[in-house]
């Protein structure tokens, strides 16, 4: 499992326009405006904190940067006119997908915008949905819940930082910042003197121990219908990850049941997705990953629907940090869409209860898992 991000490229002083001149910022400017008055912030009990909803652009389908640049091209094609560089975390309006022609690259995906083309590989498809605040929440300990916009910014409520990514994000004079389809546990809420609600997120799985707060209508609370199992009665159920194609299937016997373009290990030494029949032996609604050494790890909050089928961490799971499906991509893992993931977790045994979101099981395990290279 990796990240898909390009080192960050140096700052630049200048601006761009659209051809129909509508003003583009720089990488400097953006995260000065979507940060501005965020960092450093902690909650504090009694205490209001400042909105944190960006306005992103409307429209029904979205896209959101993931690489730390790339380009806005004339067409769907690496060789044509750069309109202007587009920085990590920006977001555009996303018209449809069409296929470009750069014979040098496997993935031919392109993202058309009002303004020009994007490679797909590097856009998030994201959609910007407000919630209703609850005023109380579930009861129990707390309630699973998705995230409905691009990005929402967070407040730290326990400083200083323990997670390596966060530490980083603070010392860069970024926010904390969580990402569309990430699934989280929300334990408490509060009511400002504004009357706005919030939030507050505290891992349940594979924490560091940070607790932030955020604007409740970013969130979508998840029902325990959304988490009951698919075709609970069927026999033989089987899931088949095919390195060489980059596909994922799942069997009810013979039948085919599901298909899905996932994302297996990088071809590198150590990290290639392990060959072999495995057993699901644990499942997890949301689960914090970690992992690697210093400048070459991995800091992921807010994995959902993670299971894992072999012993050194190797797991299916909902990916939000790429859009490169077909082409491997991970430390191992198996990447895949957030729709995909969903549905192979709840297809798949052991089932797993909404509360607590998570199960371990003893050999010979749930659902096999074979991932074959032909």
């Amino acid at each position: 499992m990796t990240r898909n991000r390009s080192p960050l490229p140096p700052a630049r002083t200048s601006t761009q326009s659209t051809s129909d001149g509508r003003r583009l910022i720089n990488r400097r400017e953006f995260l000065r405006l979507a940060g501005v008055g965020l960092v450093g912030l902690s909650f504090r009990p009694g205490k209001s904190l400042p909105d944190r909803l960006i306005d992103f652009p409307a429209g029904d389908r979205l896209g959101r940067v993931t690489a730390g640049k790339t380009e806005l091209k004339a067409h769907p094609d690496f060789a044509s006119e750069t309109i202007s560089n587009l920085y990590e975390d920006m977001v555009v309006v996303w018209q449809r997908q069409v296929v470009g022609w750069d014979t040098n690259r496997n993935n031919q995906r392109w993202v058309e915008t009002p303004d020009g083309y994007v490679w797909a590989p590097y856009l998030q498809p994201v959609e910007n949905s407000l919630n209703t605040p609850l005023t109380a929440l579930p009861a129990g300990n707390g309630m699973w819940a998705e995230i409905s916009l691009p990005y929402i910014d967070l407040a730290l409520e326990n400083p200083p930082a323990r997670s390596p990514g966060l530490r980083e994000r603070i010392a860069m004079g970024l926010s904390p910042r969580l990402y569309f389809s990430q699934v989280v546990w929300v334990d408490q809420l509060k009511t400002d003197q504004q009357g706005q609600v919030w939030y507050r997120l505290n891992e349940r799985y594979g924490s560091y121990g940070d607790l932030l707060w955020a604007s409740a209508e970013a969130f979508r609370p998840l029902t325990p219908e959304e988490v009951a199992p698919i075709h609970p009665d069927a026999e033989e159920k089987r899931i088949e990850v095919n390195v060489a194609y980059q596909s994922l299937s799942c069997y009810e016997g013979r039948a085919e049941v599901y298909f899905a373009r996932i994302s297996t290990g990088i071809l590198q030494e150590g990290y290639a997705t392990p060959i072999g029949e495995f057993p699901i032996w644990r499942k997890l609604i949301s689960v914090h990953m970690s992992g690697g050494s210093t400048g070459g790890g991995w800091d992921l909050p807010g994995v959902g629907w993670t299971c894992l089928f072999v012993g050194t961490g190797v797991a299916i799971h909902s990916t939000y940090w790429h859009n490169n499906f077909g082409e491997p991509m991970s430390h191992g893992c198996v990447n895949a869409r957030p729709e995909d993931a969903r549905w192979v977790f709840r297809w798949t045994q052991p089932v797993v209860a909404y509360e607590p979101g998570d199960i371990t099981v003893q050999m010979p395990g749930g659902t096999k898992v074979k991932v074959i290279e032909i």
